[in-house]
């Protein structure tokens, strides 16, 4: 069972990192050689960078990938045994996997004897399945692809797609039936030619930066340190762990300097569990999980079970045994050690209230696609939980102002429930919109909003109790304008019913499209979701084009389509004066025909339409942020500088009215 977990482990941790990172520490190359009239030896070489290893052709259950050979197709070629190794196998005892694994190092050569038919006219496409890891990481199970044939062997007619253009029917199209010569004048393979270095000439790419500011990022995780030290897992702590400090020396400045110590040594933790998230996941990686809709759907299930606990259900604590060993190894040792182990206690001890907001903190500063955001949020969240320990320590007279704790934090825990359940909606609706479901619309979504924070607001004004919540005779004043804050915020959001546009919560709820009913007419809807599509009918009727990519779990795509895209200029100009084709790199729906592009001198699948419009956006354009704005003309040549995140009209605007 150990050895299953850790296969989930590891292959997690290939899926979500090693992508984006593009770590190619193996290469492979093959020779046919000819050892008679009729027999012949196909030699396989994969040559491995320092300090990597791939595994061997026999692996016991439960362990890593083998190495594995296949022949899909012989034509006048059977083989002549099995696939054999020259090279030395390495032999060791594997913790992880908790078993005696072999691999090869440095190199390694297979060699497959065959007996041929026909000299001339064979045909052989072989592939092999293997792994590579080395000390820290793995890379996830791949296939390579070769083939051999003859000089007279009849060409095969299992061609891949690698253009995807040329994958795709553009024959249903409606359009006019006049079509003008535009249209056969264009190659459909050229919209697919890269133009990377066009684009460049124009200069820099127009918009702000579709990186949050680090200052907001550290002040976004400063809020959620704030917002932590308000719970039952950490308020009550705080009084007693400077008491602590302050008696355990007689010498008060000793005590003070242990405490801030202490503080320190929170910030330490926090935010190097910030830099180990970057380091092993990289930052295009955490960007691609955020967008990724079994991971948003993994993060529903896991918000809505904080909710369902926060509201009393039931509690969540790590095992009791990993505080209490660090707790009795804290009073064993002596020194700043002892009181770096006291932090890491505070830490198990409030996962319960804090691992929630860490998590939805690290999501969402994910798609910022910063190396540093991580590390800045946990900065940020650490200062705040730690400043109270320090202030304390410093004036240990504020200690008697300091607010008991009482049925006032088992308020805060339930007020925190109803926040989660609302944003574990955010990360349904993601991978529904990504996988076509259509169970959660934009007005099943508001209406499960307006449910919730009315129910907050009646919570808040003492009508709807829980478990664990204490009898109040009165509404607090606190309470009272909490209660208007929600109920006023579930009012707002009744009018998006019908369709208004809700720009304060556009970057949570589902686009407009997807809203059966609507009464608003301002919003902007792309002429096409289909490249080549689109293309086509831009060249048949002489216009310029505006690509956008986009996702559905793109939560600056939809504050641009809210913002901007509504403005009454924008609006008239992607109307008439452009094809506006709106591409979604998230669509898990299946393409009809899946093919194989090259890319980086690798093989891969395209299966889905979300496939085929994030590699056109890497391929031609040389992106993978989103949202990205591109402008053609109709012969897929570019117009102007890409065009990124700007919250500003007035900007997209002048990016629009390019010369």
């Amino acid at each position: 069972m150990k050895n299953r977990i850790y296969l989930l482990l590891v292959a997690l941790l290939c899926f979500t990192g090693v992508y984006a990172q593009i770590v190619e520490p193996i290469k492979w190359s093959s020779a046919f050689k000819q050892t008679g009239a009729k027999t012949a030896e196909i030699v396989f070489t994969a040559s491995l960078d320092k300090g990597w290893h791939l595994y061997g052709m026999i692996i016991p259950e439960n362990g890593p990938k083998p190495t594995k050979f296949s022949f899909p197709k012989l034509e006048n070629a059977e083989l002549d045994g099995k696939v054999t190794s020259t090279s030395k196998l390495h032999e060791e005892y594997d913790a992880g996997f908790e078993m005696k694994l072999n691999w090869y190092v440095g190199e390694a050569v297979f060699v497959q004897k065959v007996k041929l038919k026909d000299a001339a006219a064979y045909l052989i496409k072989a592939e092999v399945n293997y792994m590579v890891c080395n000390d820290e990481s793995c890379l996830p199970p791949t296939t390579e692809k070769f083939e051999f044939k003859g000089k007279s062997a009849a060409a095969t007619t299992e061609q891949p797609a690698v253009i995807p253009a040329q994958a795709v029917a553009i024959d249903s199209l409606q359009v006019a039936e006049s079509a003008t010569p535009a249209v056969s004048a264009v190659d459909s393979s050229d919209w697919w030619k890269p133009v990377i270095t066009e684009l460049r000439s124009f200069g820099e790419t127009a918009g702000s930066n579709t990186n949050t500011s680090l200052w907001l990022i550290f002040l976004a995780g400063l809020a959620g340190g704030f917002l932590a030290l308000f719970t039952p897992c950490v308020w009550p702590i705080i009084p007693m762990t400077v008491s602590f400090f302050l008696k355990r020396s007689s010498d008060k400045r000793k005590g003070r300097r242990d405490a801030m110590f202490y503080g320190l040594s929170i910030i330490l933790i926090y935010v190097t569990l910030g830099i180990l998230i970057t380091l092993i996941f990289g930052a295009s990686a955490l960007n691609d999980m955020s967008t990724n809709a079994v991971f948003n759907l993994i993060f529903f299930a896991l918000l809505v079970f904080f909710a369902v606990s926060f509201f009393g259900a039931f509690e969540i604590t790590m095992p009791s045994s990993w505080s209490t060993k660090l707790d009795a190894k804290a009073e064993s040792t002596a020194g700043y050690i002892s009181i770096l182990l006291m932090a890491f206690v505070l830490a198990l001890v409030s996962f319960s209230c804090t691992g929630p907001i860490i998590g939805f903190m690290l999501v969402e500063v994910s798609t910022t696609g910063s190396l540093l955001a991580p590390a800045v949020a946990m900065f940020g969240f650490a200062v705040a939980l730690a400043l109270p320990f320090t202030l304390f320590a410093i004036f240990p007279s504020w200690l008697k102002s300091l607010p008991k704790s009482g049925g006032w934090l088992n308020t805060v825990k339930v007020i925190l429930a109803f926040v989660e359940l609302a944003l574990a909606l955010k990360f349904l609706s993601v991978a529904d919109l990504a996988y076509g479901w259509h169970i959660l619309d934009r007005e099943v979504f508001l209406s499960l909003w307006i449910v919730i924070f009315a129910l907050l607001g009646f919570y808040l004004l003492g009508k709807i109790r829980f478990p664990h919540d204490s009898e109040t005779k009165h509404t607090s004043i606190a309470g009272t304008f909490g209660a208007i804050i929600s109920l006023a915020f579930a009012v707002y959001m009744i009018p998006g019913l019908w369709g208004a546009p809700l720009k304060a919560i556009s970057a949570f709820s589902p686009p407009l499209n997807t809203q059966d009913f609507s009464l608003y007419d301002d919003e902007v809807h792309p002429a096409f979701t289909d490249y080549e599509l689109g293309m086509t009918y831009a060249a048949q009727k002489g216009l310029p084009v505006v690509i956008d990519f986009t996702g559905f779990g793109c939560v600056n795509c939809r504050k641009m389509e809210a913002s901007v895209w509504t403005n009454a200029e924008v609006k008239d100009m992607l109307e008439k004066k452009y094809v506006l084709i709106s591409l979604y790199v998230d669509d898990k729906t299946p393409l009809a025909k899946p093919y194989e592009i090259q890319e980086n001198g690798r093989t891969f699948n395209i299966e889905t339409i979300g496939d085929k419009w994030s590699y056109l956006q890497r391929h031609k354009f040389g992106a993978n942020a989103q949202p990205f704005y591109v402008m053609l003309d109709n012969q897929g040549l570019p117009l102007n500088k890409p065009y990124t995140f700007d919250e500003k009209p007035e900007n997209f605007v002048k990016w629009l009215n390019v010369k």
